[in-house]
């Protein structure tokens, strides 16, 4: 009878451990961040949090399936929290409302602990705690954000999550062999990877200067990005360095390319994949060389600090890329029935002169009659002729001293490019 008594209440004391350490541990962090930054008194730290688990724990116990005794419990916690706020804000003038909603969820951590899987737990007491200590972190973060910053982000929740499952999977017809569904998930694609380019540039490296501007604008737009360093190379000191981050974006578009063509067309992707991780290597180690004749980087980095970081999602960029997209779809569809194979190779190297995202797009989602190798090497042209045009642009707009770093690197960059497309 004892050991299975002792069976029995084994859960209970399980869960009873589980509550007192997690509500300990707020307590603690409470405590902690009051003597960290001095904010006064609360309604508790360590011990009455603790007090206010078991409190919870107990009632939810006794509570069974009625729940009762529980929700008493926690109104009467929840009159005693509103008479300590209206004191905190008629005799110390302050509004926070944080004290309270933490100690409301100790008291939820007993029902949680019961009826959810132990991860779910630990993932609400760990977010507390990290919450509760990052408050100074928060409120800086605040100040980085823009004017729009959640405008923006609401817009491209709208285009993911609420247009995209909207719209048909079915072909539009015969001569544009691409549904709405897939035009418009290129589009979020596109949309996303710019999207996160710019925040992770404006929140974690915002005065990194201008390597990271070429790995995260390589992943964005890689002629975008040449043309904004060339300009910038005008007003640096660090020509190599401006150099080699053009040269790395070219890297990160190759590495862009690989991961749309694996989403939306895995063959095409997993072809393409020693062909553009090489020319992605190739990229790198020539950005590498060239910035090993760098000498000053200071300058270089200060000037980039100044540099305001712009967001690139825009409904009506995003209405330009889906035109493109369908337009090239067209364009495609009619080249390959006028002209064949050869035809898509000529159009393809015309196309490098503008955004090449759009027309790649349309290949890998489009339902052509091309063989794999014939798609590889349109691509692989297509790179070809957009490395041209931003060694042009480089060479016309940058500093005259930049131009043998940028025309030595992108030499070697399109020989590589060259060499796979005729292999």
């Amino acid at each position: 009878m004892f050991e299975h008594n002792l069976i029995n209440l084994s859960p209970d004391l399980i869960n009873l451990f589980l509550v007192v350490a997690f509500s300990l541990a707020i307590g603690l962090e409470l405590r902690q961040n009051t003597i960290k930054i001095k904010t006064g008194a609360l309604f508790g730290t360590d011990r009455t949090h603790l007090f206010i688990g078991m409190f919870g724990y107990i009632l939810y116990v006794l509570s069974g399936e009625t729940m009762t005794l529980y929700l008493f419990g926690g109104l009467a916690l929840l009159v005693l929290l509103a008479i300590y706020y209206h004191h905190k804000i008629v005799d110390r003038k302050k509004f926070g409302f944080t004290a309270i909603i933490v100690a409301l969820i100790t008291y939820t951590l007993a029902p949680l602990v019961y009826t959810k899987p132990l991860w779910l737990s630990i993932a609400v007491v760990t977010i507390v705690l990290i919450v509760v200590e990052q408050k100074t972190f928060f409120k800086q973060l605040t100040k980085k954000f823009g004017e729009n910053e959640f405008l923006t982000l609401a817009k491209f929740l709208l285009i993911s999550g609420v247009v995209l499952p909207l719209l048909s999977n079915q072909a539009i017809n015969e001569q544009i062999p691409v549904s709405p569904f897939k035009i418009w998930a290129s589009v979020v694609a596109i949309s996303g990877i710019s999207y996160v380019s710019y925040l992770v540039k404006k929140f974690i490296f915002p005065d990194k200067g201008a390597f990271i501007t070429g790995i995260l604008g390589g992943l964005y737009s890689s002629t975008a990005t040449a043309i904004v360093l060339a300009k910038k190379s005008k007003y640096a000191d660090d020509l190599y360095q401006i150099a080699a981050a053009v040269i790395l974006a070219t890297g990160m578009m190759y590495i862009r390319i690989w991961g749309l063509a694996l989403i939306f067309n895995k063959q095409a992707g997993l072809a393409l994949t020693f062909p553009l991780l090489s020319l992605a290597v190739v990229s790198a180690l020539s950005a590498l060389y060239i910035e090993k004749k760098s000498n000053v980087n200071l300058q270089v980095k200060q000037d980039f600090k100044e540099t305001e970081v712009k967001n690139p999602l825009e409904f009506k960029t995003a209405l330009v890329f889906a035109f493109l997209f369908l337009f090239f779809t067209l364009l495609t569809h009619y080249v390959l029935q006028s002209f064949g194979h050869q035809g898509l190779q000529i159009l393809s190297f015309i196309v490098g002169v503008t955004d090449i995202d759009p027309f790649l797009l349309s290949l890998f989602t489009g339902k052509y009659q091309i063989l794999l190798p014939t798609l590889v090497k349109a691509v692989l042209i297509a790179t070809l002729s957009n490395n041209l045009m931003k060694l042009f642009y480089v060479l016309s707009l940058g500093h005259v001293k930049i131009r043998k770093p940028v025309f030595w690197g992108f030499g070697v960059i399109i020989l590589a490019n060259l060499i796979f497309v005729l292999w």
